[in-house]
């Protein structure tokens, strides 16, 4: 007998459906882009020294791609608030391990949400280097508090839409990313763009390492695509406009970083920001492009362009993420604290602090290092979770309404959890460290507090539906 799942929260009945497919490809696409294509270039062609480090790209568009279709069809099946945190706690069992699985992705959350936010800050930060040459790392770091502290004094607030906010992220990253392209399609250089040092392609471990962390910066890039699925219940037709938005903003923003990256290289050449941890430039590389096209003037102007996609990218970034932890936490999969919403102004104003707090104080990490971490934190419980979430309900509840149907399944699926596995395999040591740590010490916190409130796996009646954290 098919176990019966319901196909939306029972939070999101009262929500409207509004967001139109244009709406909700606009909203993936923005929050894709932000300052990624101006900042990974650098890291994603250090990764392998030269430009087969695009190889990278490969990978994650063949990871990336195939996933898609897991968050398709799981967003047009239960399109509520949470996205994997429904998708989890509803694959592996709402009363039993759904329970561990939705606590740990909210645990996970806390971490890689901030370091994806502190990305942004690291990027804004970089780019100011740019506009103001004598910035110190100091001051760098004062910069990066003070855009953090100012990202949260804005979303301080009672905040009824951001529909107008995400047109103008989506209109401006646009703006942005097509003045790169359209300038590199009339100075492209071929030569310049495929001067392969030797052995280019020597596979090797040490090849395969680097192909891991161009990869992963790819994925960086693309993260996003199923930002829809957190709002699945305010989406219009949503078994046909979430797996279409997914899908078509994930195509469409491949192209546009392969143009970018295509158009950087084959003005600059590649040798004068690798390795990037050692070029003057590698921080703020857009703007040097516009520089040697049309002049410092310019260039500026599309720095100051730059900023604002960022500042608007982690703005509308922990907007959204401030809200996950508190969905976790009024469903009682998660801490109670995380569901204190403000008497005056009514938002989840904990959640909205500990995730922004956080961000800013991941900001005075690296950014090789943020971009690794964020990515692996996220693979086992999220990414790879997800895929055994599809196994389970397609074996468990195979009568279940799906809108939209994951092509070729099994084996898309299993493309997708070989390069999950491939990307988590090849981090380097401590960011493996982080992510297999975060993960264990999540695994504890949900014994200690299921212990103490007496819940599942301790309490195996399982009498309470959402339990009290």
């Amino acid at each position: 007998m098919a176990t019966e799942i319901p196909s939306e929260t029972e939070e999101s009945v009262h929500l409207e459906r509004r967001l139109s497919l244009v709406q909700a490809t606009a909203l993936n696409m923005a929050n894709m882009i932000g300052v990624g294509p101006f900042i990974t270039i650098p890291i994603l062609m250090s990764a392998l020294g030269g430009p087969q480090a695009m190889l990278g790209w490969a990978v994650a568009i063949l990871t990336t791609i195939p996933d898609s279709m897991v968050w398709a069809e799981l967003g047009a099946m239960m399109p509520g608030s949470g996205g994997s945190y429904v998708y989890l706690r509803e694959g592996f069992g709402r009363l039993t391990w759904g329970r561990l699985m939705a606590f740990l992705f909210i645990w996970q959350f806390i971490i890689s949400g901030p370091l994806e936010i502190a990305s942004g800050y690291i990027g804004f930060a970089g780019y100011a280097k740019y506009l103001w040459p004598g910035l110190t790392n100091l001051q760098s770091n004062l910069l990066i508090v003070g855009i953090g502290l100012v990202t949260i004094a804005l979303l301080y607030r009672r905040i009824g839409s951001i529909g107008r906010l995400t047109i103008l992220l989506w209109a401006g990253a646009i703006a942005t990313t097509l003045v790169v392209i359209v300038s590199g399609v009339f100075h492209f250089d071929a030569r310049r763009a495929f001067d392969f040092p030797p052995n280019a392609l020597h596979f090797s471990w040490g090849f395969m390492m680097g192909l891991g962390l161009a990869a992963r910066t790819g994925v960086y890039d693309y993260l996003g695509y199923y930002d829809v699925c957190y709002i699945g219940d305010e989406v219009r037709e949503p078994g046909k406009v979430i797996p279409r938005s997914i899908l078509t903003s994930l195509v469409a923003v491949a192209a546009i970083y392969l143009g970018i990256n295509l158009s950087i290289i084959g003005v600059i050449p590649w040798r004068e920001f690798v390795p990037f941890e050692h070029s003057p430039i590698a921080g703020y590389i857009g703007s040097v492009f516009m520089e040697r096209l049309y002049g410092r003037p310019v260039a500026m102007v599309f720095t100051a362009m730059v900023l604002w996609t960022a500042f608007a990218s982690v703005f509308a970034l922990l907007l959204g993420y401030s809200r996950i932890p508190y969905a976790a936490a009024r469903d009682g999969y998660f801490f109670k604290v995380f569901a204190r919403v403000h008497k005056t102004k009514h938002f989840p104003y904990v959640s909205l602090l500990v995730i922004g707090l956080i961000a800013i104080a991941c900001g005075f990490t690296s950014l090789d290092f943020v971009l690794g971490a964020l990515i692996v934190t996220r693979i086992p419980v999220q990414f790879i979770g997800q895929i055994v979430a599809i196994y389970l309900l397609r074996k468990r509840a195979p009568d279940m309404r799906r809108p939209y149907r994951i092509w070729l399944y099994p084996l898309t699926s299993l493309l997708a959890l070989v390069g999950w596995v491939f990307l988590f395999v090849t981090a380097d040591v401590p960011t493996l460290k982080l992510g297999i740590g975060s993960l264990a010490l999540g695994v504890g916190a949900f014994y200690l507090w299921s212990r103490i409130s007496k819940q599942w796996p301790f309490d195996t009646r399982n009498e309470q539906l959402t339990p009290e954290l």
